[in-house]
């Protein structure tokens, strides 16, 4: 028996999921913008509202660990972090990109591509400024093939894959990718963002095998360094 609190604000997208035994009961999701900071605190209330009614507790909080927005993974584990030193729960923490490779799988189910095409990657991408995204590799089956890396994009970016089988890039770093990425094996699937429902399979299955991050030192999955632009001096 588990209730798990999910948290996902790696992106634009805010939202959470509460599960039972690896069923959603409660979810909220916002997709107005960076609003975590205020809409999040609001969700997670609601949610354990709902477990009092229920006469029930949380056993764990599981946290989208990254890659992506520097602010959204922050407030999400700063969040997930004082949920779990007050109730004393452990943490769970469950990539981005795996979060958004379940969502793609979910859309390719419901199309007649999945039955035409059996051998596929599916590749995940969050953007990282310019050309560049946070991407990796997972296969049907959402085994990681090739780890999570920050990659500028041009014309020749993942040529040696593209030419062994389709490849399907979602995430709002797929988007500008686009026009580049003009292989006839690059396939591309709109729409798909990280949601806290589809944490869920991820953190029900590490919570059955007591995988849990240590709450004092874990840190988000950030793969490059915080930057920020220096105010320009005035010249007099």
């Amino acid at each position: 028996m588990s209730i798990i609190l999910n948290i996902e604000t790696s992106t634009n997208v805010c939202s959470i999921a509460l599960s039972e035994n690896g069923n959603c009961i409660f979810g909220k999701v916002n997709t107005d913008g960076l609003n975590h900071a205020k809409l999040l605190s609001l969700f997670i209330d609601e949610a354990l509202t709902i477990l009092k009614e229920r006469n029930k507790k949380l056993d764990a909080v599981a946290v989208s660990a990254g890659p992506g927005s520097y602010t959204g993974l922050r407030i999400g584990v700063s969040t997930a972090k004082g949920l779990c030193y007050g109730f004393g729960i452990p943490l769970i923490s469950v990539s981005t990109l795996e979060i958004m490779s379940i969502a793609a799988k979910k859309v390719l189910k419901e199309t007649q591509n999945s039955v035409l095409i059996t051998q596929y990657l599916l590749c995940p991408m969050i953007d990282a400024r310019r050309m560049e995204v946070y991407a990796a590799f997972f296969d049907k089956n959402n085994e990681l093939i090739k780890d999570i890396s920050a990659d500028i994009i041009d014309e020749n970016s993942y040529h040696d894959l593209l030419t062994k089988q389709p490849i399907y890039f979602f995430g709002n770093g797929a988007e500008k990718c686009k026009a580049v990425l003009t292989h006839q094996n690059a396939r591309f699937l709109d729409d798909i963002v990280p949601l806290a429902e589809n944490m869920i399979p991820f953190s029900e299955k590490y919570f059955s095998e007591n995988k849990f991050e240590d709450v004092a030192y874990f840190e988000p999955f950030y793969l490059k360094e915080f930057q920020t632009t220096q105010q320009k001096k005035n010249c007099f």
